[in-house]
């Protein structure tokens, strides 16, 4: 063999090993990936013409269903019953565009290809029936439409959920879309729409309660209140912050000023009750520190992917690089500073890059009063087998992840319940209820002032645990007062947590 025709092969042979190794790697480790990858259609393409069950929510109202179509040339029509209103929810399944929400996530209950309902499904040949399941969401109509309704045609999200199990009892965002339209068997209808809704500037595709996130502003200041209390670096009594108008961070001359230039301070449950500026990022920066802000924001879900059972949640951020120790012997710089001190200061007060989904603040407030326990958020509440009702499976519920010690928890629960007596929350105040709550405002601008307006919460009967949690984001509130989550978010809030104890 000559020496130009031997490199040849040699050549050819390694081309033949890389692809080899390739399409191994992409069939044995890489097929869930693309399964998974919301760009692929062919899973749904494969399942689209075969029976589909319904999805409905706890209190039995219709969201999805399938209707026959005679003549045509699928079987059955996709219908959404409610149109927009759970649209980020359910999503749709649709021939030309795939599926999304829980169509995509529970496609294999909905068309019985369960291994539980395969199982039963050897018996139902006997008699001819089909084992589709039917999706029981945990979500309750009623509260679903009070958030449409709060928000009145305002872009924001609002989620209600349960604290000790996760079972998410209200999601919703807008702006929002008819899922009708891509759901079309008609394919140039379906394309119209995809094509104005892909395009449109204010992206109502997009699922803002779980796949969005935004600064939290002041709400935030629960986690830095858990951090100093849960490594024991402050008490509810214990120090008195000194009353000021502005805090000025070490290696920097820019002050975090209170709002309106107002001055606060005292012990922590004053500043949580005020939300003062001053004292939360004196707090963050020079007494917690950056490792236990670090860690106590990761333990209530920060840096990581909500285990949602929804497609592509988001995950919340907060920083975690603060530099190095400034060095020793400066002696105008107090101990244990780090070079972006400053930075460490605005993220205690939920600004700076911190940032976060209403999903996840949602269970910030249930860690507080799940004894600090965040739960697994879920949508679904139980397949049932189409035909006869049963139960065929439900959801594992469990803890995500521990964000306190359930002293902690204690502590800030009572600490929250102050805030709605008599601080910034009190629009949040339902007579008979033990409610708390807490604030916030995350500035976007100054020219003109322009903030969201944040609100989160629980409620419980006195003496019992709180039975609901509750997040609430309006987005892009003119002017930027602390009073904004309190006068805007929280009237939505409390008209949820009312209607749930009715």
């Amino acid at each position: 063999m000559s020496r130009p025709i031997k490199h040849v092969v040699i050549v050819l042979l390694v081309c033949f090993t890389a692809l080899f190794v390739q399409l191994n790697r992409i069939q044995f480790y890489g097929a869930q990936g693309l399964i998974d990858n919301p760009a692929n259609t062919r899973t749904i393409q494969r399942d689209f013409n075969r029976p589909r069950g319904q999805i409905i929510t706890r209190d039995d109202v219709v969201v999805a269903v399938s209707e026959p179509t005679p003549g045509g040339f699928f079987d059955a029509q996709r219908r959404y019953p409610q149109g927009d209103l759970y649209a980020h929810v359910a999503g749709y399944t649709s021939f030309t565009f795939g599926a999304q929400g829980v169509e995509r996530e529970y496609n294999d209950a909905l068309i019985g290809r369960t291994a539980t309902q395969e199982l039963s499904g050897l018996t139902d040949l006997l008699d001819g029936t089909n084992p589709i399941g039917n999706v029981r969401l945990t979500i309750r109509h009623d509260l679903q439409l009070l958030a449409r309704d709060g928000l009145a045609g305002q872009r924001g999200s609002v989620v209600a959920l349960d604290p000790a199990t996760g079972e998410i009892l209200a999601m919703y965002s807008n702006p929002t879309f008819d899922p009708n339209r891509i759901a079309d068997n008609d394919g140039s209808l379906a394309n119209e729409a995809w094509t104005e809704l892909a395009t449109a500037e204010d992206n109502p595709l997009l699922e803002r309660t779980y796949r969005e996130i935004f600064f939290p502003g002041s709400t935030f200041k629960v986690v830095t209140a858990a951090a100093g209390l849960d490594d024991d670096l402050v008490s509810m009594i214990a120090p008195e912050f000194v009353v000021v108008d502005s805090y000025l961070p070490p290696l920097t001359e820019r002050p975090i000023s209170n709002f309106g230039g107002s001055s606060c301070g005292g012990n922590l449950v004053e500043l949580l009750v005020v939300s003062c500026n001053s004292g939360f990022a004196e707090l963050g920066a020079e007494i917690v520190g950056p490792s236990a802000m670090i860690e106590t924001a990761e333990g209530f879900g920060f840096n990581q992917t909500p285990p949602i059972d929804l497609p592509l949640p988001e995950a919340s951020r907060f920083p975690s690089d603060f530099g190095a120790l400034v060095s020793e012997g400066t002696p105008e710089i107090p101990a244990g500073v780090f070079e972006n001190t400053p930075a460490l200061a605005q993220s205690a007060i939920g600004q700076n890059d911190v940032s976060a989904s209403p999903l996840q603040m949602a269970l910030v407030a249930a860690a507080v009063v799940n004894g600090g326990r965040v739960p697994i958020p879920h949508v679904l509440a139980a397949v049932e087998d189409a035909e006869s009702g049963r139960v065929v499976s439900d959801f594992d519920e469990g803890t995500w992840t521990t964000a306190m010690s359930a002293g902690t928890a204690e502590l800030l629960t009572g600490a929250m319940v102050e805030v709605v007596e008599r601080g910034t929350a009190q629009n949040l105040a339902i007579g008979g209820l033990t409610v708390g709550g807490k604030t916030g405002t995350a500035q976007l601008g100054t020219d003109p002032p322009r903030s969201h307006a944040w609100i989160i919460g629980f409620a419980g009967r006195p003496g019992e645990r709180a039975e609901i949690a509750v997040a609430v984001l309006v987005e892009g509130q003119e002017g930027s007062s602390e009073q904004t989550g309190g006068r805007v978010a929280a009237p939505i809030a409390r008209s949820i947590l009312e209607r749930f104890f009715q």
